[in-house]
């Protein structure tokens, strides 16, 4: 099975993928050769996910009409 490549997973597939290469290595039963392929992997994966959720909190922000000086207000669900 080919490897999709890091850009074309979504952030839960990205963070599962990097939680099992971390696994993986931290068990220590790799050659070398494959530990440096897994932290490469998990190093495009890690840069993927950062990417994703900085363009979720870019969305965030234009739908909440705020700009980066603009503070977060609280929710209040108490309608009267």
């Amino acid at each position: 099975m080919a490897t999709k490549k890091p850009e074309n997973l979504s952030f839960e597939q990205a963070l599962e993928e990097l939680s099992t290469i971390v696994s993986d290595m931290e068990q220590g039963d790799l050659s070398l050769d494959q530990s440096l392929k897994q932290f490469e992997r998990g190093i495009a994966l890690a840069n993927a996910s950062s990417g994703k959720l900085q363009q979720a909190e870019q969305k965030v922000s234009i739908l909440m009409g705020s700009g980066e000086k603009s503070a977060l207000a609280n929710f209040d669900n108490d309608v009267e």
